[in-house]
């Protein structure tokens, strides 16, 4: 993994498998075979969704790996039956399987794990320290990065931005959407998901939006957070170099390639 010395930005989309990508993304005469294989040539970071719903295989994470470069990263949205129940600290039963699973066969492909709470999900301290106790910060001597993605604007607390650094989690940066702003920095990287591609524009963003999330990554990678952007604490009193997960979610979802794409040639 990178250090945060030498920080890297990795730009991507939520999965690969789309039938409308074909022909706007991938060639149509491309096999769906290769689908994978033509997105981490394109993009340089994937997340992959169906970790959600359900462990994946072995075979699979090994199939992945052999599949992209060297460089290529995944981020793995972790399972809902960690994050939608409503006592935290009875989710260790279901994070040791999802490791076990196969997970840790991305080798140094493996990037952030996204903790994704359903939007009802309200913030209690106890509750939430709970379950962050419950995350591996290492397995087998490889690190692990952790991301939580909440939803509900009791989040926009102090508390909560300060329970983040305790545990060295990164708050999912939400942009161009309804959910809550939270940009706070709170882990050596960090992990944003920009939801406001639109069929209006060709790349899904206009120039200017692009140049803006352009910069914001460069500013962000730097340690510094964007004054653009919407926090709930003070800034730290240090900062240092991070690295950066941007992934073009949600929106126009066909559009969403050739924003990440666009991105990636601006940075």
């Amino acid at each position: 993994m990178p250090t945060a010395k030498n920080p890297t930005i990795k730009i991507g989309i939520g999965g690969w498998t789309y039938a409308p990508w074909r022909g706007t993304f991938y060639p149509s005469d491309l096999a769906q075979t290769r689908e994978l294989q033509y997105a981490s040539q394109n993009l340089t970071s994937i997340e992959i969704n169906g970790t959600f719903y359900g462990l994946q295989k072995p075979s699979s994470y090994e199939k992945w790996y052999q599949e992209t470069p060297e460089d290529f990263v995944f981020s793995l949205k972790a399972p809902r039956y960690a994050t939608n129940r409503k006592v935290l600290a009875q989710a260790n039963e279901t994070i040791e399987r999802f490791f076990a699973s196969g997970v840790l066969l991305l080798k140094q492909k493996l990037g952030p794990i996204n903790w994704q709470f359903a939007p009802t999900k309200k913030f209690d301290t106890e509750d939430f320290e709970a379950f962050l106790k419950l995350l591996p910060q290492s397995i087998e001597g490889q690190k692990l990065r952790h991301a939580i993605e909440v939803r509900h604007e009791s989040f926009k607390t102090p508390e909560f931005i300060a329970l983040a650094r305790q545990y060295q989690v990164a708050i999912v940066l939400s942009g161009d959407s309804d959910y809550p702003q939270i940009a706070d920095i709170t882990a050596p990287f960090v992990y944003a998901r920009i939801m406001g591609t639109t069929d209006k524009q060709a790349k899904g963003y206009s120039t200017q939006a692009l140049d803006a999330w352009a910069e914001r990554a460069r500013q962000l990678a730097a340690g510094k957070t964007p004054e653009d952007l919407q926090t709930a604490a003070a800034a730290p009193a240090k900062t240092s170099a991070r690295d950066v997960f941007l992934y073009v979610i949600s929106g126009f979802k066909e559009r969403n390639p050739a924003a990440a794409m666009a991105l990636i040639k601006r940075l």
